[in-house]
């Protein structure tokens, strides 16, 4: 079932309230192992805490946003360690310690759903994108990148509509849904994250 979430006059579109401690109409997706989530108050705010272990498990929300009213994507996050050792392009190295994901309907062609996973990459340069290594529908796009700003929170901003025609070359469906993860199941490694807040804006 989907959230069908208001455009107060095109300004902000709340997708997470983790600040709040509100985690209603996020569901759990299981890859492999199982990410624990929790919400926790570091440095005088209060967010959701991941932690893995050699797991892969993400939360999802069902959404209906219009990106031509709401196109930008805002959310804060911050990692303990970036993964390193592997290359992020192949499958033994796709892993990373914060993700947030936006996925695309394909309408009644399912295969055509396509998704683009805005990550804290350990080594791709920032605003590089390359594709899944698992599949060709979902492309990576480095937004952090490095150790740099471990230990920090950061604050970020995505125009959503402009990558999608940047990065796949046409117009984007419908947006059907949101997800954060953080995972370490083909490395092995551990991992640690918080995320704050989420939401489209006009601006």
């Amino acid at each position: 079932m989907f959230s069908i979430v208001s455009h107060a006059d095109g300004e902000r579109v709340n997708i997470a309230s983790f600040s709040q401690n509100d985690i209603n109409s996020w569901q759990t997706k299981i890859f492999s192992g199982e990410t624990h989530y929790a919400f926790s108050t570091m440095d005088g705010r209060t967010a959701l805490h991941a932690n893995s272990t050699a797991s892969a498990s993400g939360l999802f929300r069902k959404v209906s946003i219009e990106l031509s009213q709401t196109p930008i994507l805002h959310w804060s996050w911050k990692v303990d360690n970036v993964l390193t050792g592997a290359d992020e392009r192949t499958r033994a190295g796709d892993d990373y310690p914060a993700r947030v994901y936006v996925v695309f309907s394909g309408g009644a062609a399912f295969w055509r759903t396509r998704a683009i996973s805005y990550v804290w990459s350990s080594k791709q340069a920032v605003n590089s994108h390359w594709r899944n290594p698992f599949t060709a529908n979902s492309q990576m796009v480095a937004v952090q990148s490095g150790s740099e700003r471990v230990g920090q929170w950061v604050d970020e901003r995505r125009d959503v509509l402009a990558d999608y025609r940047r990065i796949f070359g046409k117009e984007p469906g419908k947006l059907d849904a949101v997800a954060i993860m953080t995972d370490t199941d083909n490395t092995g490694a551990s991992a640690s994250a918080w995320y704050g807040d989420i939401w489209f804006g006009a601006k």
